[in-house]
């Protein structure tokens, strides 16, 4: 025999009359879930949008949501922690791929002094700026020149960009020993 709040909570859950809910509850010996699905195979209960599932909170009652129920949550939008920190490594492998492929070389009167891969470059950048940055613009003034080689770096201005600082270098440099 089903009680009254049974079927209250029955009938607030699945939107049906008292009678339909009293009725499911006494088919299913007085369990919520079983009389749900019951009710859901009647087609009197619509199930829940992408093979969801029922809760016994409903969206008034709380504003925030249990961990657990927002990990469930994340986990069927395929965004755990795990996931995005699989993702962001993943990236991390890609952009040190690249950079491993892409070299920047220095050159001193056409000819190449040294060739590092860029991800060499972005690391000494990384743990010893205040050094290298340094030695890169003295190095400019001794007529160094910066060039990128690479299958992707090749395509974008960024060796524009270090030829036009080496000749405002250059023109800097004649410019002081002209006067």
């Amino acid at each position: 025999m089903a009680t009254i709040e049974q079927v209250e909570k029955l009938r607030e859950k699945a939107n049906v009359t008292y009678d339909e809910a009293k009725k499911a509850l006494d088919a299913c010996g007085g369990d919520l879930l079983d009389a749900i699905i019951y009710l859901e195979r009647q087609g009197k209960v619509k199930p829940p949008p992408g093979g969801g599932y029922y809760n016994s909170q409903t969206q008034r009652e709380t504003t925030e949501e249990p961990t657990g129920r927002q990990e469930q949550k994340n986990r069927q939008n395929g965004e755990t922690f795990a996931s995005l920190v699989r993702k962001f490594l993943k990236w991390v492998g890609r952009l040190i791929v690249k950079g491993n492929q892409n070299t920047f070389e220095v050159r001193h009167d056409g000819k190449v002094v040294i060739a590092i891969p860029v991800t060499i470059l972005v690391v000494l950048l990384l743990l010893a700026f205040w050094v290298v940055v340094p030695l890169l613009i003295i190095g400019l003034f001794l007529n160094c020149r910066y060039v990128f080689k690479g299958p992707d770096i090749e395509k974008s201005g960024v060796n524009e960009v270090m030829g036009s600082a080496a000749d405002a270098a250059d023109n800097l440099k004649k410019s002081i020993f002209e006067d």
